[in-house]
C-alpha cells in the first residue's frame, strides 16, 4: 500500500446509491402546507412555547451546553403532555 491510510472505501470500490428523491414514499417536506394561522393560535402551550425558543437559541451554545438544554426540554414537554393527560 502506498502514502498513510486513509479511512473509506476500498480503492475502486463504490458506494451504493439509495433511491433516487422521486422513488423515495411520501412528499418532500417543502410540498407539505402550512397550516393556518388560525389553527396555530388555537393550540398554542406557553411551555411548548418556551421549549420552542430555546431550542432555536441553544443552536449558538457549546455542544456540552445544547446537550443540557435538550434534555431540560425533554424533561419540560415530558411534565407538559403529561399535565394534558390529566386534564
Amino acid at each position: 500500500m502506498s502514502g498513510p491510510y486513509r479511512p473509506g472505501p476500498p480503492p475502486g470500490g463504490r458506494p451504493v446509491p439509495g433511491p433516487p428523491a422521486a422513488a423515495r414514499p411520501g412528499p418532500p417536506v417543502a410540498a407539505r402546507p402550512a397550516p393556518a394561522p388560525t389553527e396555530v393560535e388555537d393550540v398554542r402551550h406557553p411551555a411548548v412555547d418556551a421549549v420552542v425558543q430555546a431550542m432555536a437559541n441553544a443552536e449558538a451554545l457549546s455542544p456540552a451546553d445544547q446537550i443540557a438544554q435538550y434534555e431540560a426540554a425533554y424533561e419540560t414537554l415530558r411534565e407538559t403532555l403529561a399535565g394534558i393527560d390529566q386534564a
